[in-house]
């Protein structure tokens, strides 16, 4: 009698088993969303570097470029808060060779310049008042979640046509979504820096080179989904 109870509990667990782990009819495929946009805002990052031998006129010297940094972009009427100071530091360096102590000075500010007709004035004056160092130029776009959502939704649009077309042959049709996974990733081109100079080598009165291409902002959106198949 007990061995006939452990028989039937044993079959409903086998019977039960293979219940829970039937497969799901599903379809996997990917979509990708892209859209291109026009910059219409920048991130410089730009550094004044400093060296001597006195630790105190290095600094010194240092802090008298930045002023001069700061007024100037405060005189072109940016927001206090569309500009910061990122990095300070002040660092011992000592020449083996020579065997002589010097010093190495630097501050790095990041701005973020939101009128694009500026930069060229912008850049110009940086290197004028004591910017040696430009280390980092971002477009980007104002507007970029809302970018963003719009190359999501046409990424799962593109994912869903790719399955329709598959299962179209096969007499079915694409039920609900089951799994998505998003692997998306943003570009922001980075346009190669040059100072600003005049045409004609320097020559009076000649019209100023330009120094800015800003190109186009790609955003893409990738998602693999996977669909139950009706």
């Amino acid at each position: 009698m007990k061995k006939s109870i452990l028989l039937v509990i044993c079959l409903f667990t086998v019977l039960a088993h293979s219940q829970e782990v039937k497969p799901i009819p599903l379809i996997n495929v990917s979509g990708e969303g892209k859209i291109k946009v026009v910059p219409d805002q920048v991130t410089i990052l730009a550094t004044v570097e400093t060296k001597g031998t006195n630790a105190k006129e290095v600094k010194k010297q240092n802090d008298q470029q930045m002023e001069a940094v700061l007024k100037l972009v405060k005189t072109m009427n940016l927001p206090t808060a569309d500009y910061k100071t990122k990095r300070v530091s002040l660092n011992p360096q000592y020449d083996y060779e020579k065997k002589k102590h010097s010093y190495n000075a630097t501050q790095t500010i990041e701005i973020l310049l939101k009128d694009l007709s500026k930069y060229d004035e912008l850049m110009e004056g940086l290197v004028d008042q004591g910017i040696n160092r430009i280390d980092n130029v971002t477009f980007q776009s104002s507007k970029l979640a809302q970018y963003q959502s719009d190359a999501r939704k046409q990424a799962m649009k593109e994912a869903k046509m790719k399955a329709e077309d598959y299962v179209s042959v096969l007499g079915q049709k694409v039920g609900v979504g089951f799994t998505i996974t998003d692997n998306s990733q943003t570009y922001y081109p980075q346009p190669v820096y040059a100072m600003k100079t005049m045409a004609m080598d320097g020559v009076a009165g000649a019209p100023p080179t330009e120094t800015l291409a800003i190109g186009e902002i790609e955003i893409i959106a990738n998602v693999s989904v996977s669909f139950k198949l009706e």
